[in-house]
């Protein structure tokens, strides 16, 4: 049989080769495949790659160039427009088609519109797939057609919906072009090499489809069927910490989906209780790119216009000592520390920390979802604009502003021992466990017989949190009768 002429496969935040519709369809042509990564963060917009997803990218494109060697072909990285670079690399290979997997921020979709009209009127065969999602955005809609705002009932929608289909295996291999076209090192593309300052999290993560595996196999073994005991608590090993695996498509939705269930199938009763509660958080994410998807505005702007009118405060002294983990409280502190040493949070502490900045503090929810996107390895506009819409009460299905996180009760509830505050400030390593959470109640006496001089050094509270509530309160009165008027 004669081959097709090459198929450009664009990878973006898919970069697996398992269960990737696309690169299925680009082998299924009986052509070279010339696999491609492109970088132009301007064309991202104003939310382009922050450093810490640029230390992941990097090296999840090492990865996945490794993979792609092992089934006979290689990773193309090069820097440019997206449809410049395209069209280039077509002209030099006499490529017939181009295929890749849909994101849906509004900046990718807009640029990917436009690419594919392009390319469509060069004569070029254009295919694109889901690779990211259970349920396409348009698909899941309530009885008006109307797409949800509240997940109980956008949850219930999904599982009406047929079973996701099984994940695909790997191309056994993948046909090469004759010559290859000139490449860069995924590391000199990204600006995550040589002298530019970026992070290292390479004691905390492992990225690349065989971390991903590795990751969810150490769920399965380990934290699944204690997951809805330990899911909220930050001092335990029990979340699946798949996050930037899924946002950097190492890892598909469908092939965590059957993975998790087929489990619970094989350790029975047990694990029933652990699929369903993780699943569910499965669905909150396909939830969040389909809030973005419909409402784009809300990645800069609240869904509920009324809280256009909130009386923020601009503070850059206390905003910072939020950012540097220098509080006064310590699950907050700790949290921020985790995010600057390992590129990542507890979700739990997500909501602590973000509660705090938004109410406590009264800085404006879009500071908090910047800082995040700038140092979080599982950066996503969805579920970043999502998680802070939710803790600023004024997105989809968020918690009621004056739902006010007090971060010492938090903090004894999900943290009694207090052993992940003493994991990210070890300063505070001699406090007793009943100060740990309060270490500004204790008293000089008592914390000069007790602790170390560091944990004297530890600052008080940049806020009190009694007083901060009610401030907060009477900020949210003017919401409510702007929402009146």
């Amino acid at each position: 049989m004669a081959r097709t002429a090459p198929t450009i496969v664009w990878f973006r935040q898919d970069l697996r080769v398992a269960d990737n519709p696309a690169l299925r369809w680009a082998a299924e042509r009986n052509g070279a495949i010339i696999p491609l990564f492109i970088w132009w963060p301007r064309e991202e917009g104003e939310w382009s790659v922050g450093r810490a997803g640029r230390w992941w990218l990097a090296r999840s494109l090492a990865c996945l160039d490794r993979r792609l060697r092992s089934l006979g072909t290689r990773l193309i990285v090069r820097k440019g427009p997206a449809l410049k670079t395209l069209r280039a690399l077509i002209e030099e290979t006499r490529g017939a088609g181009v295929c890749w997997n849909v994101r849906y921020e509004p900046a990718a979709r807009t640029r990917d519109a436009k690419v594919e009209r392009a390319l469509r009127g060069d004569g070029l065969q254009v295919a694109t797939f889901n690779a990211s999602l259970l349920f396409e955005p348009g698909t899941i809609l309530s009885r008006a057609g109307r797409p949800f705002s509240v997940f109980t009932p956008f949850h219930k929608q999904c599982d009406a919906q047929d079973e996701p289909a099984p994940p695909d295996n790997a191309p056994a291999r993948l046909a090469r072009p004759r010559s290859w076209p000139t490449s860069l090192t995924p590391s000199v593309a990204t600006g995550s090499g040589g002298k530019t300052k970026t992070p290292d999290f390479s004691e905390t993560w492992t990225p690349g489809e065989d971390g991903a595996a590795a990751e969810l196999e150490r769920f399965i073994a380990y934290g699944l069927i204690d997951y809805p005991a330990h899911r909220d608590r930050p001092d335990l090993a029990g979340t699946s910490r798949l996050s930037p695996h899924l946002h950097w498509g190492e890892v598909g939705p469908r092939q965590i989906w059957h993975a998790v269930g087929d489990a619970a199938g094989a350790l029975g009763k047990r694990a029933s209780d652990g699929c369903t509660a993780y699943l569910r958080q499965l669905v909150w994410r396909e939830f969040a790119c389909h809030s973005l998807s419909h409402f784009p505005r809300t990645a800069n702007e609240p869904l509920r216009a009324e809280f256009e009118q909130f009386p923020w405060r601009v503070d850059k002294k206390v905003q910072a000592a939020w950012q540097q983990g220098r509080t006064g409280y310590p699950l907050v502190d700790a949290g921020m520390r985790e995010l600057a040493r390992t590129g990542w949070m507890h979700n739990r502490v997500r909501m602590v920390v973000a509660s705090f900045l938004v109410k406590d503090l009264l800085i404006p929810w879009q500071q908090g979802a910047r800082w995040f996107w700038d140092n979080l390895v599982d950066a996503d506009l969805a579920n970043n604009t999502l998680g802070w819409q939710w803790a600023g009460g004024c997105g989809a299905d968020a918690a009621p502003f004056f739902r006010i996180f007090n971060p010492v009760r938090q903090g004894q509830r999900f943290d009694p021992q207090g052993d992940y505050i003493r994991r990210f400030l070890p300063e505070l390593a001699d406090v007793p466990d009943r100060w740990i959470h309060a270490p500004f109640k204790a008293g000089p006496a008592l914390l000069a017989e007790t602790a170390s001089k560091r944990a004297r050094a530890y600052p008080p509270p940049i806020v009190d949190h009694g007083a901060a509530r009610r401030r907060a309160l009477e900020a949210f009165a003017v919401v409510r009768r702007a929402g009146r008027r």
